[in-house]
């Protein structure tokens, strides 16, 4: 049984911005705001990540147009060099990565659930939990059912924030006055290039998670069409909305006012909606982060079943269900290995792990664009894996000068994939998807 390409393109964007927008928007532009200290440099900052980003998202497509396969960056390094650095891929998604965020953004929306319906806070302790299993019962019984639930969660996310932007400036409570002086940096802002250096880190992670739209090309109908339209049009969109809000905000309330991320969401709230404000603005962050988890739940699963296919991990992974269509044994493992990061608590530490070695999986992936059999003959090539080369480079030397401990135990953890593969499927002879000629749209 093999899976059916009935994704179409609002799916496949759906998944850029659901991914990239998540709870970062509310509590990322206070953070950069406070710390660069200047209307413009923030601005700056985010145009500058909008443009790495869009370099990505360019290089991304043309590696789904060349290989229209589920799995993403695990096909691509597959592809460009070989099963063993595929596997660590691999490794790292399953064993570390999807886990942790999926756990990281079911805590985070847990006080929203909180201040939204107004529950005891006895109950924070199960609703992340009980977020992710109904999650996976969506995507374990339907792609058709999950994919529209996705879609229509992020396609609101956006309205509402662009909502937002414009009841802030049709109430007045938004005066550009409060933008002025637009270069000059506010007292208590930090040290100019730690300021910079923390920002483009921040900025990064905002917008991370574009790429996972890549993972779920093998079902997406007329991929030579719909994958590039939406990793350049999603980037694009979640550049402007980040501009955007990031300017509603500090319109709303000034730079000087900001005290904590936390606490700036309730003074926003509060500006805009008065007492009800929290509640409000409770219902954008929860479905933000809801948005990004099902794009999340969706994608991740992929991996391990593209993994599973190829014969480079446990078989029964890589069965669909034979009633949904749905790789049901992967979302199970998926979410089986979410809620165990839960219950250990340990999503925080493994993420801060593992941050420095997807970005260097991320890099390689692009690099695959200079292995191909084909040369590559896009008006863009190679300045645009050059320069998100360049600023994958930039953002790893940031994160090794601000604490190397962290990302060399995060290596440790990638390289521990290596005798597991040995162990368990050194045996076994891999097998690969059809070849991307033989796959009609």
């Amino acid at each position: 049984m093999e899976q059916r390409r009935q994704m179409g393109l609002t799916a496949a964007l759906s998944v850029v911005t659901g991914e990239s927008i998540a709870l970062g928007i509310f509590l990322t532009p206070a953070a950069m705001a406070r710390s660069l200290g200047s209307p413009l440099l923030l601005a700056a900052v985010w145009c500058g990540m909008g443009f790495m980003t869009l370099c990505g998202a360019i290089c991304y497509s043309e590696l789904a147009i060349t290989y229209p396969l589920t799995g993403g960056e695990y096909v691509y390094l597959r592809q460009g060099y070989g099963t063993r650095l595929a596997f660590l891929y691999g490794w790292m998604s399953a064993a570390v990565m999807d886990p942790g965020i999926a756990a990281a953004l079911a805590v985070g929306a847990a006080p929203y659930v909180l201040s939204l319906f107004g529950l005891s806070p006895s109950t924070q302790i199960v609703i992340p939990a009980l977020i992710l299993i109904g999650l996976a019962v969506l995507n374990y019984v339907g792609t058709r059912l999950s994919r529209r639930v996705m879609t229509t969660a992020n396609l609101l996310k956006i309205a509402v924030l662009i909502c937002l932007v414009l009841w802030a400036s049709i109430s007045k409570h938004a005066t550009v006055a409060n933008l002025l002086p637009l270069t000059e940096r506010r007292p208590g802002s930090e040290p100019f290039f730690a300021a910079i250096a923390g920002a483009t880190v921040s900025a990064f992670f905002s917008f991370g998670g574009w790429w996972e739209a890549a993972k779920i090309a093998g079902e997406v109908r007329n991929p030579r069409r719909n994958m590039p339209l939406a990793f350049t049009c999603g980037v694009l969109l979640v550049t402007a909305v980040y501009l955007l809000v990031s300017a509603s905000f500090l319109m709303v309330v000034p730079l000087e006012k900001i005290v904590s991320n936390t606490a700036f969401v309730a003074q926003f709230g509060e500006a805009l909606f008065g007492t009800t404000g929290g509640k409000v603005l409770s219902a954008c962050v929860l479905l933000s982060v809801l948005g990004g988890l099902m794009a999340l739940t969706m994608a991740a699963p992929r991996v391990y079943y593209a993994m599973a296919k190829d014969g480079a991990f446990f078989a029964p992974f890589g069965k669909l269900h034979p009633r949904f269509g749905t790789p049901a044994n992967a979302v199970l493992l998926q979410t089986s290995l979410a809620l165990l990061v839960l219950c250990f608590g340990a999503f925080n530490r493994i993420l801060s792990f593992i941050i420095f070695s997807a970005v260097c999986f991320l890099a390689l992936s692009v690099t695959t664009l200079f292995r191909m059999p084909q040369p590559v003959r896009r008006w863009w090539f190679p300045a645009a894996p050059m320069v998100f080369l360049l600023g994958c480079t930039i953002i790893n030397l940031m994160i090794l000068m601000h604490d190397p401990i962290p990302a060399l135990v995060g290596l440790v953890i990638v390289l521990c994939g290596d005798p597991v593969r040995r162990f368990f499927f050194a045996k076994s002879t891999p097998t690969t998807n059809p070849l991307p000629e033989q796959i009609t749209s």
